[in-house]
């Protein structure tokens, strides 16, 4: 299963969490979704495409762009604390 974190601007409250999670956790390929307020950063795990991701959010008022200097937090499974922070998975089937 791949990683991909992506920092995004403009996601700055609870709304905008799920909003974002919202658009991205039904593209090809996502298993889960966790998302951060308070860092801005999404974090995908499974078999999706970066492309795919950011066209998700293309024409929305957030800014993505891949991230990979996040990527010894989501290994640790360091998230922050309150900060609208979200995590969703699809069910298994």
């Amino acid at each position: 299963m791949g990683q991909l974190n992506l920092f995004v601007g403009g996601m700055s409250c609870r709304r905008c969490v799920r909003e974002v999670t919202a658009l991205v956790r039904d593209v090809a390929g996502v298993e889960t979704v966790s998302a951060n307020a308070g860092d801005c950063v999404v974090r995908l795990t499974g078999s999706m495409q970066a492309a795919d991701v950011l066209a998700a959010l293309a024409g929305t008022s957030y800014r993505a762009r891949v991230d990979d200097t996040r990527l010894d937090d989501t290994r640790s499974g360091r998230m922050g604390g309150d900060s609208g922070e979200t995590a969703v998975g699809k069910p298994s089937q």
